[in-house]
C-alpha cells in the first residue's frame, strides 16, 4: 500500500518524521536486510539502503506501479545497488524466508485489505532474532495524514501484531502524530499459548 503522502517532498516531510532517526532508533545498522512493507516513492526505503550499506540488502513492495518506478529513479540517481523492489500485494508476498533483520510497516497498516495477511508474512520473513516495526499514525485530529476513522489506535495494532504470533517488545510515541510499536516473533509453543490468549480475549478488548 502506497503512503499517504506520495508527492510531498522529503525535505518537507523531515520536518515531522526523520527516517533517518527513526531507523536509529530501531536498531537498522550496516550489512542487514532490511523489508519495507508499502514502500511508496522508498521515503524509508531509500534510507534504510544507505544505513546497511554495500553488504546489506533492503526489499520494497507497494501495490502502486508508479511510486516503485520513481522510487527505481531516486536509488538509479544515487547509485545504490542494494535494493530490491516489487510490484504486488504484501497479503501474498514473501520475499524470503527469515532472511530479515527487520521488517518494516511505515505509517500504512491501516490501509492493507487483510492487515494480519500481512503480518503473518512478515513474520515468516524474519530470522529468530529479528524484529517487527510498526510506525503508524495515532488515531487523534492531525493537520495530514488519513483520516482519523481507518486509523488504527496502539490497542487495535497490538491486537492484530500479537494475533500474527509476536510478542510485543515496546509501545512509544513517536513525534506529535505517530508511535512506534517493535515485536519479536514467538517460537510455535509460545505462539499456540498466544492465539488462545487472544482468542478469549472479550468482545471489548484491543479495540
Amino acid at each position: 500500500m502506497s503512503r499517504s503522502f506520495p508527492h510531498m517532498p522529503e525535505a518537507e516531510r523531515r520536518k515531522w518524521q526523520d527516517s533517518k532517526t527513526i531507523l536509529s532508533e530501531i536498531g537498522l545498522k550496516p550489512d542487514d536486510t532490511f523489508v519495507d512493507i508499502g514502500c511508496g516513492e522508498g521515503y524509508f526505503t531509500l534510507a534504510a539502503a544507505r544505513v546497511v550499506g554495500e553488504k546489506g540488502i533492503v526489499y520494497g513492495i507497494d501495490i502502486d506501479e508508479d511510486a516503485i518506478n520513481r522510487l527505481q529513479q531516486s536509488y538509479k540517481k544515487e547509485d545504490l545497488k542494494n535494493i530490491i523492489l516489487i510490484v504486488g500485494d504484501a497479503e501474498t508476498t514473501v520475499f524470503c524466508n527469515r532472511c530479515a533483520d527487520i521488517v518494516f510497516l511505515g505509517i500504512d497498516l491501516h490501509d492493507f485489505r487483510d492487515p494480519s495477511a500481512v503480518l503473518k508474512n512478515a513474520r515468516k520473513m524474519l530470522k529468530a532474532d529479528g524484529k517487527l516495526v510498526d510506525l503508524d499514525w495515532k488515531k487523534e485530529p492531525a493537520p495530514f495524514g488519513p483520516p482519523v476513522e481507518i486509523r488504527f489506535d496502539e490497542a487495535k495494532a497490538t491486537m492484530l501484531i500479537e494475533g500474527a504470533g509476536f510478542k510485543i517488545e515496546s509501545v512509544k510515541p513517536e513525534g506529535l502524530h505517530h508511535y512506534l510499536i517493535i515485536a519479536k516473533a514467538l517460537g510455535e509453543k509460545h505462539e499456540s499459548q498466544q492465539t488462545d490468549r487472544v482468542h478469549t480475549r472479550s468482545p471489548g478488548q484491543g479495540g
